[in-house]
């Protein structure tokens, strides 16, 4: 009976700290921030103070400062945000409404360059699977933005990938 009261209690105890981390696994901590709609000054905003993008989980299997290539730099640096993260880890082979998918560009110096963005918004861009593209200089400004067409033409190359390069997203 004494075993029956500890296990009770323990359940009890508990059950708050499972239902805690299901709700983590399957809905992402940005469903509960409100998320910049398609403009580039309000996203870089969001990525450096409301929820810096140095903190998010680097891409899987990538490391800091990985061998690049052009346009974006001779080494990489890619963090995604919890919703792309989930979205790898869901194997659906497409990255959900709301990933932010945010690369560091390094010159062969190791210098910081730039900062070039992926964030899919639902209806932005159908045709480019609804990401906004986005490109900064070292200092936030911005460079490129929305429909960026060079950005496009070049990831269409892995439109069966959802436009991305850093790795293969599996079904």
């Amino acid at each position: 009976m004494k075993t029956f009261r500890i296990f009770f209690a323990l359940l009890i105890v508990l059950s708050p700290f499972s239902l805690a981390l299901a709700i983590h696994e399957t809905i992402s901590a940005e469903t509960q921030i409100t998320l910049p709609g398609a403009d580039a000054v309000k996203l870089y905003e969001y990525m450096t103070k409301s929820k810096p993008f140095t903190r998010w989980s680097l891409w899987p299997g990538k490391e800091k400062m990985y061998p690049g290539i052009q346009p974006h730099g001779v080494f990489l640096t890619t963090y995604v945000n919890d919703t792309g993260m989930f979205g790898i880890r869901n194997k659906k082979g497409t990255m959900p409404e709301s990933t932010i998918i945010a690369m560091e560009n390094y010159g062969s110096d190791k210098t910081f360059n730039a900062l070039t963005v992926m964030y899919k918004i639902k209806g932005f861009n159908p045709a480019a699977a609804d990401w906004f593209w986005a490109k900064y200089d070292k200092d936030g400004k911005v460079l490129a933005s929305g429909r960026a067409e060079a950005c496009i033409k070049c990831h269409e190359k892995k439109k069966d990938n959802d436009f991305i390069f850093t790795g293969e997203l599996e079904k």
